[in-house]
């Protein structure tokens, strides 16, 4: 993001069927440097649904970037990052794994459904905050985003 783009809000969409870890990305992303507007879902078919205005979602803004946890209920982060690389409109939002698996056959998949990257979350509170820092911080202020 350059200069011009820095006092944007930046709306960031987690995907996280785990409250606890909402409200810790939450707090990370709070004491971040970027303003950032959180929006987050639960399951998968929530997610899609937000990122295509459906439902209850139907005025959702397009998001910046996408955290998405591989484990959820009803649709699974897999299934949802295929579908949001699969689909013309929403390629282009920039999609960080963040889930606990340290599968190889996990991280492997998630690269050839184009994710832009794969973080295994850290069990360690502090950790898990200072990476959610770290994917603010890259993607907000050393990244240059595509335009919506």
């Amino acid at each position: 993001m350059d200069s011009g783009e820095r006092g944007r809000l930046v709306r960031i969409l987690l995907v996280e069927d785990n409250p606890g870890d909402v409200r810790l990305t939450r707090e990370a992303l709070r004491e971040g440097r970027v303003r950032n507007h959180l929006f987050s879902v639960g399951d998968g078919v929530e997610a899609m649904a937000f990122l295509r205005g459906g439902g209850k979602h139907k005025n959702a803004p397009r998001p910046d970037l996408i955290l998405l946890d591989l484990n959820l209920p009803k649709k699974d982060g897999r299934e949802v990052l295929a579908e949001v690389k699969a689909n013309e409109h929403l390629r282009r939002i920039p999609v960080v794994v963040l889930t606990t698996s340290k599968s190889e056959e996990d991280i492997v998949r998630s690269y050839d459904l184009h994710a832009n990257c794969y973080i295994t979350k850290p069990v360690d509170l502090e950790k898990f905050i200072a990476v959610v820092k770290k994917v603010d911080d890259f993607w907000f202020e050393v990244v240059k985003l595509p335009p919506e």
